[in-house]
């Protein structure tokens, strides 16, 4: 999912975690074009990254059959988002309920199902367009997420796509997680990532106490996509997030009467300098201004090297929005 919004600039500063802490990370709501209303987690006024996670948009569960705008007309059935760009990142694509018809501009086309994990490396370049088929289930609750790719890789490495229909799943005492990316309880999902990086969807059955081991090295959060759970004396319930910090061994986690499901993101503190602007990631103003130019050049030109159109896409592309009058300039990671 394209970040549809106009946002100002966020940019990530050198600096690790600092030890575990318990920090709770106020969604907002965005409406994405006219059709998909959003709980944005982060970027956050308060703490832009976790790991090389940079972006975490929680939507739904929506129901397709009723849906309106955010103007209260009769909209597009789901979601509708045209075919836009990125660079230096993956998006991650996890579905808990519905169906998104995926194509982008190296020739994919796939469906996202729930349990099934997408991930679409920009490197470069590279636009691709989320759909609602006609025929997608009634209900459709996700997250879309990015992941900054390292200096190392983020402009050498091709643009690609990858679907994953069988994850592997880690059962604990009372829990079983899916693992979307990294490595959890010694479980690894083969899911490509370029810095160390966890993401996992975690079932815990009504009022059981789980003890999730972690790496301490890594920084954690926790999403809570379906009831609520206590971290410590915090208790996140829907469509809200935790930050642990770093540092820790383990975190336990306790459901709530009805159980919880929650999403655990993490990964090894993220110490470049990142430049974030719409749907583009990179280091510099200058180097987002080039992004903005060859985006809108690609579409002028029915596509470019850098930027193929989308084949398949029954429609237009999505201009970029107008920069900034001044030059993007940083901000710390964390308040």
């Amino acid at each position: 999912m394209s970040d549809l919004e106009k946002d100002p600039a966020e940019i990530v500063s050198v600096g690790g975690a600092g030890g575990p802490v318990l920090e709770f990370l106020e969604p907002r709501e965005v409406i994405l074009g006219r059709t998909t209303k959003v709980r944005r987690l982060l970027p956050n006024k308060n703490r832009r990254m976790v790991g090389a996670w940079c972006f975490v948009d929680h939507y739904g569960p929506d129901d397709l059959t009723t849906r309106v705008d955010s103007y209260g007309v009769p909209g597009d059935r789901g979601m509708r988002v045209p075919p836009h760009p990125h660079t230096s990142l993956q998006t991650v694509s996890w579905l808990f309920e519905g169906e998104i018809e995926h194509r982008d501009s190296v020739g994919s086309h796939a469906l996202v199902r729930p349990g099934e994990l997408n991930i679409m490396t920009a490197g470069h370049g590279i636009a691709h367009s989320e759909v609602s088929t006609p025929t997608a289930p009634p209900t459709l609750h996700g997250a879309q997420l990015w992941v900054a790719l390292p200096d190392s890789v983020r402009t050498t490495t091709p643009p690609a796509f990858d679907a994953y229909a069988d994850l592997p799943t880690v059962d604990l005492d009372g829990a079983r997680a899916t693992v979307m990316v990294g490595t959890v309880a010694g479980v690894t999902s083969p899911a490509p990532a370029y810095t160390p990086l966890v993401g996992a969807d975690f079932s815990i059955e009504p009022g059981r106490t789980v003890t999730v081991p972690l790496t301490p090295s890594n920084e954690y959060a926790v999403l809570v996509v379906d009831g609520s759970v206590s971290v410590g004396e915090l208790t996140p319930s829907f469509g809200e997030m935790v930050y642990l910090g770093d540092g820790r061994e383990s975190v336990e986690l306790v459901a709530a009467d009805n159980g919880t499901r929650l999403l655990l993101l993490g990964g090894e503190p993220f110490e470049e300098q990142l430049v974030m602007w719409w749907n583009f990631i990179g280091r510099s103003h200058d180097e987002i201004v080039a992004a903005r130019d060859a985006w809108q050049e690609a579409i002028a030109a029915g596509g470019t090297g850098r930027f193929p159109m989308v084949p398949g896409y029954d429609g237009d592309p999505l201009p970029a929005p107008a920069l900034p009058a001044t030059a993007l300039k940083p901000r710390p990671r964390a308040r």
